[in-house]
């Protein structure tokens, strides 16, 4: 059954109001023309509760754009939308073209900071992020009363004498929904173990964030970073005003999941009556990184489910947390993005609380 305008409406009952089911939603497949985004091909998904999203077929399927009801749901960098040729892998050279969006993927040999592990050079949070699709398929039909979108394509991170991981995205939602759902495959095709990691670089913003924003999270424990966020524990899950400078804050969050092994993760605002959330199997994404970053024009949360810290590889290594993948082993991910309003705030809390 599709929920539209406050009813819930068959099959046989949608098709005989319309001559196209794209009356009420869609994905439409564009390619954007102006300035550094010029060539970069997206989808418009659009499944008529009001969810709107852009997905960026030439940057790894990331969800670069959203809004529910004409309401942002995320933060948006000054970088904007960027071809991938202008993609910088050294250093930090990650964030001259870093959109912001919704999720920017991170991975999959390197997430984090800067550093050199075994004698390689490794830049800010990977290269599979600048990645174009290839194989790009959009479905969209009835299944039963269920009206499906789908749009999925396949994303590489290889090199000559190195590693050779292929991670298949698919994006599906359904007509009436305000879900999105992330299935991700990734394959070692090479026929060496190669390091894993992967973080879902989920970025909220005002107006969800702001001063009535609330991270609601079942965390177990919590760990600062660094000496930036150390002192800064106790107001993680709460925002400040935007600020002339603000170091920029990460915390690390052990959450609890429920009987089926889930977790789930919500940024929301009680004044708009609005907020998103994840939800994932902790086994496939056991780390939980916050990203809290309140300084003027970069006014955001990240929420960031991976299966790493952001300290970078060496450390994951010197640490005992870094992750492998044997030749011709897959894993596969799932996460839940979602949004929520009115009184489906205060289920999510009760439900947090009852992990």
């Amino acid at each position: 059954m599709a929920s539209l305008f406050g009813k819930e409406y068959t099959k046989d009952q949608l098709l005989e109001r319309c001559g196209s089911v794209d009356q009420f939603g869609r994905i439409r497949v564009a390619e954007l023309a102006d300035g550094r985004a010029r060539g970069v091909r997206v989808a418009d998904i659009s499944t008529g509760s009001g969810l709107e999203i852009q997905a960026a077929l030439d940057r790894c399927l990331d969800l670069t754009h959203g809004s529910y009801k004409g309401v942002p749901l995320c933060w948006r960098s000054s970088v904007g939308d960027t071809h991938p040729t202008f993609y910088e892998p050294e250093g930090a050279g990650w964030l001259r073209t870093f959109p912001g969006g919704i999720l920017a993927t991170c991975g999959l040999t390197q997430v984090g900071a800067p550093n050199e592990d075994e004698g390689e050079e490794l830049g800010v949070h990977g290269r599979i992020g600048a990645a174009p699709a290839a194989r790009v398929s959009l479905s969209e039909g009835w299944e039963g009363n269920d009206y499906v979108m789908s749009v999925s394509g396949e994303l590489k991170e290889t090199v000559v004498f190195g590693p050779h991981l292929v991670l298949c995205r698919k994006l599906s939602t359904k007509l009436g929904s305000r879900t999105v759902t992330i299935e991700d495959r990734i394959e070692n095709r090479g026929h060496k173990t190669q390091p894993l990691m992967i973080l879902y670089h989920f970025n909220i913003g005002w107006p969800i964030v702001s001063e009535q924003g609330e991270l609601v999270a079942p965390t177990d424990t919590v760990t600062p970073r660094d000496e930036d966020a150390a002192p800064h524990v106790g107001r993680c899950t709460r925002f400040e005003p935007p600020a002339d400078e603000f170091p920029e804050q990460v915390f690390y969050h052990d959450l609890k999941a429920d009987g089926q092994g889930k977790t789930v993760v919500g940024l929301v605002n009680d004044e708009l009556g609005l907020g998103v959330t994840l939800r994932y199997a902790k086994a496939e994404l056991p780390f939980f990184n916050q990203w809290k970053m309140n300084e003027k024009g970069h006014y955001v949360c990240g929420i960031e489910p991976a299966n790493c810290r952001v300290k970078g590889r060496a450390d994951a290594r010197a640490q005992g947390e870094l992750e492998f993948i044997e030749p011709g082993q897959t894993r596969s991910i799932t996460v839940d993005f979602s949004v929520i309003e009115d009184a489906e705030l205060d289920a999510l809390r009760s439900e947090v609380e009852g992990l």
